[in-house]
């Protein structure tokens, strides 16, 4: 295991943060704690159990993507000889024989980049919300375009990419994918269990605000290289054309098609998620607008 290093990020992740961190640090010696300006005792409790600590300064903007990089910077000067860095999440705890598992695909093939697996929610049953997102994380196997947040990288591709882009309040990982696959790494998602997420959504508040972060994502994403993305072009112009009042009366033909795919729960959400996701896009052409004015950078979109 001294091949393999994980940075672990947070920001006011309570109880959750003392558990990802043990269920790393029973696996692996090599590991690195970023606080993005934690209000909640998060780095003392770093701290107590013989970990380093990066903390963000708070004068820019957090974002999960500058944390990694900022982990990952601090990781690979301090241990120069490692091959693969994992990336993890401080609202997850690592699965038990996930690293052994992972490690063994990423070298079985040099030509993968990336190898990730399934996250599962915590309480699923807790709220609706929490089975969206367990439903969400499950997504199929084998070559992938994308990734999660949680994630074993071999660290030769992610600095040939240039790592991921400190300014994305959302959609860090597709945008380094994207990049990584236009270098022909691959990405690899194994059919295995990697790690235990805690969404703790349990208002619809915290619902629509992640969704309007996900719509923000979106529209920077088409942005960045939707040009020649028939999907980005396709979802940034489905969320618009929902979203417009007139095409409210068309919401039972939208629920009915998505309702014979994926069940009553995910297309009564994905149905209305079309009015946050719309919300979340504008929020972006309208911030991009203003900043070429006033030069001032987007913040953190929470919604926990």
């Amino acid at each position: 295991m001294n091949t393999v290093g994980f940075v672990i990020i947070g920001r006011n992740e309570g109880a959750r943060l003392a558990l990802a961190i043990d269920s790393v640090l029973r696996q692996v010696s090599r590991a690195i704690y970023v606080d993005s300006g934690s209000a909640d005792g998060s780095v003392s409790v770093a701290e107590g159990r013989g970990l380093a600590v990066v903390e963000l300064d708070p004068a820019r903007p957090f974002t999960a993507a500058r944390a990694r990089n900022a982990g990952f910077a601090w990781l690979t000067a301090n241990h120069p000889d490692l091959e693969f860095v994992h990336f993890i999440d401080g609202d997850c705890e690592l699965v038990p024989g996930w690293l052994e598992r992972a490690l063994a695909a990423i070298r079985s093939d040099e030509r993968l980049a990336a190898v990730c697996g399934r996250r599962r929610e915590r309480y699923p049953g807790a709220s609706p919300y929490n089975r969206l997102c367990d439903r969400e994380w499950n997504t199929p196997t084998g070559l992938r375009d994308t990734c999660g947040g949680d994630a074993l990288f071999r660290i030769a591709s992610f600095r040939s990419a240039g790592g991921f882009r400190d300014d994305l309040i959302a959609g860090e990982e597709p945008d380094l994918c994207h990049r990584i696959r236009r270098q022909d790494w691959q990405i690899l998602r194994v059919d295995a269990e990697m790690t235990i997420h805690d969404a703790a959504m349990t208002r619809f508040s915290q619902w629509w605000q992640r969704n309007r972060r996900s719509g923000y994502a979106t529209a920077e994403a088409f942005a960045l290289r939707g040009q020649g993305d028939a999907r980005l072009r396709r979802e940034v112009t489905s969320n618009v054309l929902w979203a417009l009042p007139p095409m409210w009366l068309l919401w039972p033909l939208l629920w009915s098609r998505i309702f014979m795919r994926s069940g009553a729960l995910a297309a009564t959400f994905l149905t209305l998620g079309k009015l946050p996701h719309c919300q979340g896009q504008m929020q972006y052409w309208w911030s991009t607008y203003r900043s070429r004015i006033t030069r001032r950078e987007s913040r953190l979109i929470e919604y926990k």
